[in-house]
């Protein structure tokens, strides 16, 4: 019986693959992703902590502009503190309404990646040529805005249409971060050429793990803790790629913010420190480039 099928990457079991390390000899790739979003009010999508009220809904519009107003400055505070890179998964709205955000990102040299325009819309729903140009309008603004065009894309909601990947090559992306298939990099094909797919976690993530299944805080603290223990040895014999996803107007709430800087602290601070390698999506793009064609599954050719 065959079932229906993306053709984007083949099945490939994690045991039988070839073995490479990161750079300087590093085996666990840690990155942080920064959601910075910003949506539109009284209309569209949008996460929400408690019930929303009938539109125009002020209470829940103002608890996610609570992110750009107040949480995203703790956390750039909290990863100067901890001296942690990070990538920034930034709606290009955020260029006209906060334009301050940008300063300190620039200044960190942090990595922007390309998430559409507002989360309060996603793209898996539009026409082609319409999402073409929705991808466009974002890597040009980004360039514009940021001096430097984004490599990496990571849509609102995670949406993707059956064409996101094709449109996504053609627009000049090097990789996407859509597809929580792997704890590896690995080769996906387009209609224009391999793009790779970095990890990007689904679990270790604040929005889901804490508005969907309504963990707390500190539920959070400790998935993050033993997903890093478990994967610093798993990673003795494959390197691996531990993602952290974090929303402002989540995890920079007061409360939230302490358990998170504990977890954090605790990989910072890990008898194993000196295998991890604290890195962005773009770097690890450009490792696994380098790589000897057939290390990683796919092939980039």
């Amino acid at each position: 019986m065959k079932l229906p099928h993306h053709d984007r990457y083949d099945y490939s079991a994690l045991p039988r693959r070839a073995n490479y390390d990161w750079p300087g000899g590093k085996r666990l790739a840690v990155y942080l992703g920064i959601n910075i979003e910003h949506f539109a009010f009284g209309t569209g999508l949008g996460h929400a902590v408690s019930t929303e009220l009938p539109q125009p809904d002020p209470r829940t519009f103002s608890w996610r502009d609570y992110g750009n107003r107040v949480g995203v400055w703790r956390l750039f505070d909290l990863l100067d503190e901890l001296q942690l890179p990070a990538c920034h998964l930034v709606n290009t709205t955020i260029f006209d309404y906060a334009p301050e955000i940008l300063e300190p990102i620039k200044a960190r040299k942090d990595e922007i990646i390309g998430h559409g325009r507002t989360n309060a819309e996603r793209q898996g729903q539009m026409w082609e040529e319409d999402e073409a140009r929705l991808i466009a309008q974002v890597r040009d603004a980004i360039t514009k805005h940021s001096g430097r065009a984004p490599r990496g894309w990571m849509g609102p909601w995670m949406s993707q249409s059956r064409v996101t990947p094709d449109l996504l090559k053609e627009a000049g992306f090097d990789f996407l971060m859509d597809w929580p298939c792997d704890d590896q990099p690995i080769w996906m094909r387009t209609r224009s050429g391999p793009l790779m797919s970095v990890p990007y976690p689904l679990e270790i993530n604040d929005s889901p793990m804490m508005l969907v299944r309504h963990h707390t805080a500190v539920d959070f603290e400790q998935m993050i803790i033993d997903q890093f223990d478990e994967m610093i040895e798993q990673a003795e014999r494959q390197p691996l790629v531990c993602g952290i996803a974090l929303h402002t107007m989540i995890v920079g709430q007061p409360y939230r913010l302490r358990a998170l800087r504990r977890a954090l602290k605790h990989i910072v601070e890990h008898p194993k420190r000196e295998k991890v390698w604290f890195t962005r999506p773009g770097e690890i793009f450009d490792h696994c480039a380098s790589l000897k064609t057939g290390t990683m599954p796919g092939t980039k050719a």
